[in-house]
């Protein structure tokens, strides 16, 4: 009988172990009574950490809890990725296709040049629309505006495929091809496709008149305080393909889950998705995939994206061959997502060389 239990002993230990170390490590990082995170651990496909720390609003006091919903920030351009496939699955757009096909405003040697593939993988070329905007003219800033201000912009910072540049606008005409090509908008589209039919049903899209419960608000934070972000006031916080999506870490795992399963969504688009597909940096081994950042290779490759918006900065990591993935969503400045991700993969043994830093890759 000893024979029979010691192994699953140990392995209990073990678990046990892990666990208490990942507490010793994110309650140093959060304290109770300030602005925190919600952090999970899949390994081997299955939840092997999944908690909260601190606080999701400094004026209520409430806590971050596993259900608490968070901007994810870039983070969303997975989903919308995923959504742009899904619609050339089924026949309503190709990769390849020029942006004029969607886009008969926009001028028009851009807009021939300019390919879906291009918007996706961050090599169009396209310049952010910041630069452009009259701020005097909005309250709040969408998609929609994106387009409006980009399309008699004629000029590019580089010839479509021939370089990597990080750009959100990219993907906020993502979501208007995804509202031109489906006839729903984006967010209804998401939620029915993609969000609903994995079960993230407590996620919403950002949009006009805004609300969702159990909601985190972001706060920047120095070393002796924090104060609330201005991110419900400012002008960009709105665009939604490109950052705009609210959930859970609850929510999130489900995301996870369908991905490593493959039971609730297309395979093929998952296998696309999260493959390289531009390379960025040959030397390191490291490309973007659709909505995904692809480090190395084989059994060592790794697959993940970060996000910054407002107080909010987040991460998905993911090392498929160990089914493994690592998650955190916070609602504050000032701590190192990428380096307390390799601390966390120090706990549970593993091997990350294939993670490269994005800090420099993302304007």
């Amino acid at each position: 009988m000893l024979s029979v239990l010691l192994p699953v002993t140990i392995v209990a230990y073990a678990q046990q172990q892990e666990s208490a170390r990942m507490d010793s490590l994110l309650s140093s990082l959060y304290p109770p009574d300030r602005p925190g995170a919600a952090v999970a651990v899949v390994k081997a496909g299955k939840v092997a950490f999944l908690r909260g720390y601190g606080l999701a609003d400094l004026a209520t006091m409430a806590p971050i809890t596993p259900t608490t919903n968070f901007n994810i920030c870039s983070m969303t351009k997975q989903f919308t990725a995923y959504a742009v496939l899904q619609l050339e699955r089924a026949g309503k757009l190709s990769l390849d296709d020029p942006i004029s096909r969607f886009f008969p405003e926009f001028t028009p040697r851009i807009a021939k040049a300019v390919t879906v593939r291009h918007l996706l993988t961050h090599s169009s070329g396209i310049r952010e629309h910041y630069g452009y905007v009259d701020r005097s003219k909005y309250a709040e800033f969408w998609d929609k505006d994106v387009l409006a201000t980009l399309r008699t912009v004629d000029t590019l910072n580089f010839a479509p495929g021939t370089h990597y540049r990080y750009s959100n606008a990219a993907f906020c005409l993502l979501s208007q091809i995804i509202e031109r090509v489906s006839g729903e908008s984006y967010p209804a589209y998401l939620y029915d496709h993609v969000l609903a039919p994995v079960g993230m049903t407590r996620s919403k899209m950002i949009q006009p008149e805004f609300t969702i419960g159990e909601r985190a608000f972001g706060y920047e934070c120095s070393q002796d305080s924090c104060s609330l972000a201005d991110a419900d006031q400012s002008l960009f916080f709105s665009t939604m393909g490109d950052g705009g999506l609210y959930t859970s870490i609850t929510d999130y795992l489900q995301w996870i889950d369908a991905i490593m399963t493959k039971h609730t969504l297309d395979p093929s688009i998952v296998a696309r998705v999260r493959s390289a597909q531009f390379p960025i940096d040959a030397a390191r081994g490291l490309s973007y995939g659709f909505g995904w950042f692809v480090g190395g290779s084989g059994e060592r490759q790794v697959v993940y994206h970060t996000g910054s918006n407002g107080g909010f900065r987040t991460i998905i990591f993911t090392r498929p061959a160990s089914g493994y993935a690592v998650v955190i969503f916070s609602n504050r400045t000032g701590i190192d997502l990428e380096d307390l991700t390799r601390s966390i993969n120090r706990i549970y043994g593993i091997e990350d060389s294939a993670f490269i830093r994005l800090d420099s890759l993302i304007d």
